[in-house]
């Protein structure tokens, strides 16, 4: 097997740079090498160390964010997005279905005249800091109807939060699915946390969701003119047995495949092209300037002075040469201060 020497930068706090998501696959066809001087970097975007490496950057993105392929050469994200071969959308649900495979997590999907006799539904969230309001008015509108139990931090009303997602989910007939935004393709592991927990999920996220799971599965809130009328749905599933089990025993994927035939080869093709022909299409920040060449906050006389020079390059150097001098002043005025 080809042998990558490959590293890990900007991930999110308990990423495992040894044991991941993308090693496990890799190693498939790939003989992979974790260096400190890598030919490869993956990515996310919790953080600006990449600007550290100048080999092809490959961002994998897990949050409600588009690429920026001035800064990435390459990138991995939610976004139903056709770049040539820069671009392969891996939803987030996707790693986490192999995260717990690879965990040894079991799943049960026999459908059993018991499962309409389930508690009513759940709520498992960590906090709303950056959440749409919908999802906490929801909560408080569905529980009018029954308790709905929260077993996470946020709006915690069972005493603590739980240990196990998948076993807490498992209890209930259903599962408020709600993502933190709203956006085409933005689709993460919540709605397949309540499938795989054999609990329908009460989604609402992105408008194209039935792209990913089948929408004759669960309950899409977007599918309604309104919450009580969402609500008044859910109801007449949670007082007819018939209807509720019908609607479980139903498979959660569209043709039994994930969106656009998601699969392992698709991802592995997707990194062979990369290690087999790189390129760098990354353009690293000026001194004064973003990845898109833009300014940050400029004052009005170095903005005014550099808008009188005709030439476009030339005007740039000369706004990046008062920016300098500019800094350069207030730093000296710092030094004559202390």
């Amino acid at each position: 097997m080809k042998k990558i020497k490959l590293n890990f930068v900007d991930m999110w706090v308990d990423f495992d740079i040894e044991d991941n998501f993308f090693t496990r696959l890799l190693s498939k066809r790939f003989e992979i090498e974790i260096s400190s001087e890598p030919d490869f970097i993956i990515c996310s975007v919790f953080g600006s160390d990449f600007k550290n490496f100048n080999c092809p950057r490959i961002i994998f993105i897990g949050e409600n964010i588009v690429p920026n392929f001035n800064a990435y050469d390459y990138a991995l994200s939610f976004e139903f997005l056709q770049y040539g071969d820069r671009h392969l959308r891996l939803p987030l649900y996707y790693m986490y279905l192999d995260n717990y495979i690879h965990k040894g997590q079991t799943f049960d999907r026999n459908i059993t005249k018991n499962d309409a006799q389930r508690k009513f539904c759940n709520f498992v969230y960590s906090n709303n800091l950056q959440a749409d309001p919908i999802r906490e008015e929801f909560f408080h509108q569905l529980s009018k109807y029954k308790q709905v139990d929260s077993g996470g931090r946020f709006l915690n009303n069972i005493g603590g939060p739980v240990k196990n997602k998948y076993e807490f989910q498992k209890q209930y007939k259903f599962s408020i699915s709600f993502e933190n935004s709203a956006h085409p393709g933005y689709t993460t592991e919540k709605i397949l946390d309540a499938f795989l927990a054999k609990s329908i999920p009460i989604y609402w996220g992105s408008p194209m969701v039935g792209n990913d799971f089948n929408k004759d599965a669960f309950i899409d809130i977007n599918d309604y003119k309104s919450i009580d009328e969402a609500i008044n749905a859910i109801i007449e599933l949670d007082c007819d047995d018939e209807k509720y089990l019908e609607k479980l025993s139903l498979p959660y994927l569209n043709n039994d495949k994930f969106c656009d035939d998601l699969n392992d080869d698709k991802i592995l093709d997707f990194f062979e092209n990369i290690f087999s022909n790189p390129h760098i299409y990354h353009k690293d920040s000026l001194p004064n300037r973003d990845e898109n060449g833009h300014y940050g906050k400029v004052p009005f006389m170095i903005r005014f002075l550099s808008a009188l020079v005709p030439i476009k390059s030339m005007r740039h150097q000369y706004r990046d040469y008062l920016i300098n001098k500019d800094k350069m002043k207030k730093y000296q005025k710092f030094v004559k201060k202390y």
